[in-house]
């Protein structure tokens, strides 16, 4: 058997988390078994869908290195598939036109309620003969089509996360409604609806694995028997965990950040992202195992290793993956990244004349970076002509003895035309020697002088990039002057 799999989001927002999460698990299986990763967009909530969203799920899914084998297909290109197979159950008699208003079902739901019984439809026009059909379309009822569930129905699956599954039918609310009311007269039957449309996609496009999250758990039970009322064989499912908030609640909106485009605007890695989402349920052979390629973890991916339990999500983890990736990126390579956080915070980027001073202002920061967006507040201190003075800086500047050390310096970085590390580092011995002070005095007043701050990156490396700039002369000087 060849595994064919899917991921079908709903266009009515941005790519969310827990959809991105199931589109990983996705292709991890199927990578794992060298079989098929389908995108489907399931578009037929007409009222909600947008291009847009359909646009960002597509980038998303890229973004984080989910290319998919086919597709994308579209449900509203579908639609003739959905009516065939809606007239295939009529013409089976196992579904049929029920004529109930929404006054009648709301009375139903009032009675049930009343007596402390679970709202279910009654199944009350399942059997309607033709004078009663053609009665109640005289009064200008327009019929949804509801497929029959026997209520003596054991549904049985083998879930490959959870074990075995049974649902009875009378947990599942009655006859099932498998297409609205016609908008127009001329129209056998409306549009078709979730349930209907996913069974019909999954036999056509022969998925073998629905994979998909412990939501739809009550779903599968009533697609099962469409499966089987279409003669189709029923695919194997796995129902994942959620992903749970701090509180140990289904992380949603409220809880901020959801979207993958919100952990993108964040700083946040592709690679960073797909890693950590892959572990959100999923624990590797090797439980110590946290950093791994896309492919390196579709090599040991397994579903019998996907946890019932829900995946509380972990930000101090997320931060440390992503600082992991940051930390071992070649330079080169996280500018490309860097760049757009830098335009942002509206420092001066001249890419191609600056690029050799921009990579090496990149390794500098690199090692203290955890998302991308560290980027402005950690080369802060290095861009530009002059910098803002903390008191401490200050400070440290009118102590005794400073103003000579910086002039010192200044006229020494004077004669040089650029400057080394190693010419950097004999500039400050020899001023420590002609000034007779200890060595942390001189390093001390540098930094405060050169930063502005008493803290921040290697101060020699620093002071080298501000050299070929020509502002390290600037800020001494400026320093000076402030003394």
């Amino acid at each position: 058997m060849t595994v064919r799999v899917r991921i079908a989001p709903s266009p009515t927002g941005n790519l969310h988390i827990g959809t991105a999460r199931t589109a990983v698990f996705n292709w991890l299986f199927a990578r794992h078994h060298n079989g098929t990763f389908i995108l489907r967009i399931e578009d037929t909530d007409l009222e909600r869908s947008r291009p847009e969203y359909t646009d960002n799920i597509k980038i998303g899914l890229h973004w984080l290195g989910l290319k998919w084998d086919e597709g994308p297909f579209f449900q509203t290109e579908r639609l003739d598939h959905y009516r065939q197979a809606i007239q295939t159950l009529l013409d089976k008699g196992l579904a049929y036109r029920c004529y109930c208003t929404p006054e009648e079902l709301e009375q139903m739901r009032e009675v049930q309620k009343a007596k402390g019984l679970p709202p279910r439809y009654d199944n009350r026009h399942r059997n309607l003969t033709q004078d009663q059909q053609a009665a109640f379309e005289a009064e200008g009822r327009k019929p949804v089509i509801r497929f029959k569930i026997d209520d003596d129905r054991e549904i049985v699956w083998n879930d490959h996360i959870r074990g075995k599954v049974v649902w009875k039918g009378t947990d599942l609310g009655g006859d099932m409604v498998v297409a609205r009311t016609p908008d127009t007269d001329s129209e056998a039957f409306g549009q078709p609806l979730y349930n209907l449309a996913v069974v019909v996609d999954d036999i056509d496009m022969n998925i073998t694995h629905v994979i998909r999250g412990e939501d739809h758990i009550a779903n599968t039970a009533k697609q099962i028997l469409l499966y089987e009322a279409l003669g189709a064989t029923v695919p194997e499912f796995a129902h994942t965990p959620l992903i749970l908030n701090h509180e140990g609640r289904k992380l949603s909106k409220r809880d901020g950040v959801t979207s993958i485009d919100d952990f993108r605007k964040m700083g946040f890695l592709p690679q960073a992202m797909a890693n950590y989402m892959s572990l959100l349920g999923w624990t590797p052979p090797d439980s110590t195992q946290e950093i791994f390629t896309l492919d390196e973890a579709a090599k040991l991916f397994s579903l019998d290793r996907v946890n019932k339990a829900g995946a509380k999500f972990d930000w101090d983890k997320l931060d440390w993956i992503n600082s992991q990736y940051l930390h071992k990126m070649p330079s080169e390579e996280l500018l490309e990244y860097l760049i757009p956080y830098w335009n942002e915070a509206g420092y001066q980027i001249d890419l191609d004349l600056d690029r050799p001073w921009l990579e090496q202002l990149t390794a500098l920061i690199a090692p203290s970076l955890t998302r991308l967006s560290d980027a402005p507040a950690e080369s802060r201190l290095i861009f530009g002509e002059s910098v803002n003075y903390s008191e401490e800086a200050i400070t440290q500047l009118k102590l005794d003895g400073v103003k000579e050390i910086i002039t010192e310096v200044l006229e020494a970085v004077s004669s040089q035309p650029k400057l080394s590390e190693e010419e950097a580092k004999s500039i400050t011995n020899q001023v420590t020697k002609t000034q007779k002070v200890k060595k942390g005095l001189v390093m001390k007043s540098l930094r405060a002088a050169l930063m502005g701050e008493l803290q921040g990156p290697d101060l020699i490396q620093s002071w080298v990039l501000l050299n070929q700039k020509g502002w390290d002369k600037l800020r001494l000087q400026e320093a000076l002057n402030m003394i």
